[in-house]
């Protein structure tokens, strides 16, 4: 049993429990193709605005946001600041007429819209990139967090949340994930925000000690960290410790006095630090100076990843399959509208939360600048700083609770999306049986990766999703709804450009590692060049073969901006 105690591993099987519970409760109402698809287009706008947070606000959001800010400061302030700006990007340009479309899936989309059979396979194959990528930090911060609440191995959190959902999701499609994720919801914004109210008065009772101290961040009381991995620590004031295992290539078992310098440790090593002490830097984790935390990047390769990065996630989130399928729910395009206005502000809501989070982190838990593991910082950070007494375990509970709670909403609404354009235009026609037949298979290739990515930032892997659905869909979806000039081709052209491009750096950055300077940057962060390269390419294509166009063209167009007063 970790220091967690029972009152974690409690919260979080009765997470798993309560969200079976739901899906049974919502199977009763799923029956035909629509319902499994798209919930036979009867959901309101409130519940359907609630479903797509709970499914939105991710394990990025909740975790690796405060993780990321607990490691590089305001640098990172853009991620939250563009996945909820993203809706308003959807609100303006795509919600309404996209419901009005009637389609079912993305794919659908693509053969309303531009009568191309081909656009729509290659749509079908960013559909399950995009979802698949997406649901591996899902099931890999789920892993995580198990691992951390419990001590059990890695794959058992993936494993669990991956069958939970692939069984919710078979059995009672979208139906029955909009009560799941709907509860959800308000389980992460309250299993966030009920601790963080006592973790900011026992920082009042701490006597407000200074977020940035000016000769770096120092250990709260004695702590103990241990590496798992071969780290090089740099440190800057003389340190006297208690270590056991290797250090500098000898063995240590006892005290030793950690001079100014570079000093290597091995894994598995354990090294106390008695309380004030400053704690150490780690190349790969620490600013250059203690202050560097509290500043913005200076220099032309930062400040190109941080535009690269706030044009993946504004434009990005009108392009991720899961979040548009939620607006073929609605009931008609006013209804997507007034959704999408309820999402901005809850998504706003709630990502105050894991930012606060991480700038508390840099008090409580500085160990984690050591050792990495900064995607953990919202688990540890109530015991941390309450104690391990009942009132830190019972807070630390309910952070579990709504950790568990991410992966699960999260996860559904991706495995849903892929698995519907899995059963409509891979494995079947669209019937209740080539769904369920799909989810099935639509859960097992994630988790067969998740088990492979374990050391991957949470954060970092749905960045590069979010940049390949900017990519594609986005360019997509603007200039198909928007502009008349648009033919199959040229979208089909754009796609292969600047989405098939990005999902070249994601490999790239997934497999092989980072790359050094701006080869690095432009890989890991490709959405600033890749975005414009698919609307280039799309407007040049098209135009070139504008005698490809639909010939009921102006009927469609008509379809998707009518007011809906007009079409009743």
């Amino acid at each position: 049993m970790s220091a967690f105690g029972l009152p974690s591993v409690i919260a979080v099987i009765a997470v798993t429990l309560v969200t079976v519970a739901i899906g049974l409760y919502g199977l009763r109402f799923a029956r035909t193709t629509s319902d499994f698809l798209v919930a036979s287009r009867m959901v309101s706008p409130t519940w359907n605005a609630a479903a797509i947070s709970g499914e939105y606000l991710s394990a990025a959001s909740f975790l690796g946001v405060a993780g990321l800010i607990l490691k590089h400061g305001v640098d990172v302030l853009w991620y939250p600041v563009g996945f909820a700006a993203g809706y308003l990007a959807l609100l303006l340009f795509v919600a309404a007429p996209l419901r009005r479309s009637g389609a079912f899936t993305l794919p659908d989309f693509c053969e309303v819209r531009l009568r191309s059979k081909r656009l729509r396979k290659l749509a079908t194959a960013f559909v399950m990139f995009i979802g698949w990528l997406y649901l591996v930090p899902q099931l890999q911060g789920a892993g995580l967090t198990l691992q951390t609440v419990t001590g059990a191995p890695y794959a058992l959190g993936a494993l669990l949340v991956g069958v939970v959902v692939t069984l919710n999701v078979a059995l009672g499609g979208m139906r029955s994930i909009t009560f799941v994720q709907a509860f959800q919801y308000w389980l992460k914004l309250t299993a966030l925000a009920v601790p963080f109210v006592f973790l900011l008065m026992q920082w009042q009772s701490d006597g407000r000690p200074a977020l940035t101290a000016p000769d770096g961040p120092t250990f709260p009381a004695v702590t103990t960290v241990t590496v798992d991995h071969p780290t090089r620590l740099i440190v800057t004031v003389q340190t006297p410790v208690t270590a056991h295992g290797r250090i500098d290539g000898a063995t240590v078992d006892g005290a030793v006095l950690l001079t100014v310098g570079e000093h290597d440790a091995d894994p598995d090593t354990a090294i106390e630090f008695p309380a004030a002490a400053s704690v150490p830097k780690v190349a790969a984790v620490s600013a250059e100076s203690p202050t560097d935390w509290l500043l913005p990047g200076d220099h032309s390769q930062g400040l190109f990843a941080t535009y690269s990065l706030i044009l993946a996630t504004f434009l990005g989130t009108m392009g991720l399959p899961h979040v548009l399928v939620r607006f073929y729910t609605n009931a008609d395009g006013a209804a997507a509208r007034r959704t999408t206005l309820v999402v901005l502000g809850l998504v706003g809501v709630f990502y105050l939360t894991p930012t606060l989070y991480g700038v508390l982190g840099r008090v409580y838990t500085p160990q984690l600048l050591m050792t990495g593991n900064t995607d953990a910082v919202v688990l540890l950070l109530p015991s941390a700083a309450l104690g391990g007494g009942l009132t830190g375990q019972l807070l630390s509970a309910l952070v579990a609770a709504g950790a568990f709670a991410a992966f699960l909403s999260a996860s559904s609404g991706l495995l849903t999306s892929v698995a519907g354009v899995l059963s409509t235009d891979v494995l079947g026609h669209g019937s209740v049986r080539d769904f369920r037949r799909s989810a099935l298979v639509a859960g097992v290739v994630p988790l067969l990766l998740a088990l492979f990515v374990a050391s991957l930032d949470v954060s970092q892997v749905v960045g590069l999703a979010f940049a390949v659905a900017a990519s594609s869909f986005c360019p997509l979806l603007v200039l198909g709804i928007w502009w008349r000039g648009l033919t199959g081709i040229g979208a089909a052209a754009g796609i292969v450009a600047g989405g098939g491009a990005a999902a070249g750096a994601v490999l790239l950055t997934v497999l092989g590692g980072p790359l050094p300077g701006w080869a690095g940057v432009l890989t890991t962060q490709p959405a600033a060049w890749s975005v414009p390269l698919a609307f280039l390419v799309m407007i040049t294509v098209s135009l070139l073969t504008r005698q490809r166009l639909p010939k009921d063209l102006g009927a469609i167009m008509l379809r998707l901006h009518a007011p809906d007063a007009l079409r009743m």
